[in-house]
């Protein structure tokens, strides 16, 4: 697909993000950095962290595994999220001039593989206010029915209920306090959802409060995703009183509520430090 110059996007795909929380760009990573990922997401299969887990039942024939905030041991997320064209595609999306790293996620759906991932948000999950968008790059061909799924619109809000994507339960916010998402699936045509057959290489911004969602995979080979997540300069810490998705437990005493996000765990990606 050959290289995306990120300053040839157009005003209006910057306008179309921002008036639908979600852009498809091409190829945005070349061949090069697509094998680089590919051996990133091996190394986290290989050696999975603490925040591991299956997001899959145990009857599935096929697994659906998570892992995060691996850039700081797995030296080629590191440079896809510092190096590559992918935050200068965040900060013009954003319109921010400055943008941090927030943290790597890492999806793999296996062939076969019948869990879905539930409609939700990813901002009531986060230890963050303010403004963000995620990057999802997959390093395999993608079939539309098997792709991402995001509701054009939804990122104007309000929040809505995160609970646990096995499960269903509210561990994050009290039961109550938030509305419930609606019941996309029963009436999809009443939504604008946004999908697309993807390449290895291509990716998929979506902001923060967008609503997305994805079902399973069944095909024969697997679907790996990395995904990468920055903050705008307006992006503040905010502490839950929960655990949050990830967990950042270690700023809770060195970060004080709404201070802005200068710390060595979230560098700045965008614009690169001299000599970089």
């Amino acid at each position: 697909m050959g290289r995306v110059n990120p300053t040839a996007l157009s005003a209006d795909d910057i306008e179309s993000y921002q008036r639908d929380g979600v852009l498809i760009v091409r190829g945005l990573l070349t061949p090069e950095e697509v094998a680089i990922a590919r051996k990133g997401i091996t190394t986290v299969l290989e050696t999975p962290s603490m925040l591991a887990q299956i997001a899959s039942g145990v009857d599935d024939p096929g697994r659906f595994v998570e892992d995060f905030r691996r850039w700081q041991d797995v030296p080629e997320i590191e440079r896809l999220a510092l190096a590559s064209d992918v935050p200068h595609v965040a900060a013009d999306l954003l319109r921010s001039a400055q943008v941090r790293f927030y943290h790597d996620h890492i999806l793999v759906k296996e062939g076969g593989t019948k869990q879905r991932t539930p409609w939700h948000q990813d901002q009531p999950y986060y230890n963050v206010d303010g403004h963000g968008t995620s990057a999802w790059i997959p390093v395999d061909p993608v079939p539309l029915a098997g792709c991402l799924e995001l509701v054009a619109g939804s990122h104007e809000g309000p929040w809505k209920m995160p609970r646990t994507f096995l499960d269903g339960k509210a561990k994050w916010f009290p039961e109550g306090t938030l509305d419930e998402l609606p019941d996309i699936e029963a009436d999809r045509d009443a939504f604008d959802i946004r999908a697309a057959q993807l390449e290895p290489g291509d990716a998929i911004f979506f902001d923060f409060l967008t609503v997305h969602g994805a079902p399973g995979f069944p095909f024969a080979g697997r679907r790996r995703v990395l995904s990468l997540r920055y903050l705008a300069e307006d992006a503040r810490h905010a502490p839950r009183e929960w655990v949050t998705s990830p967990p950042f437990d270690e700023l809770l005493d060195l970060l004080p509520d709404g201070a802005p996000m200068d710390h060595p765990l979230f560098p700045l990606a965008w614009p690169r430090p001299v000599g970089d």
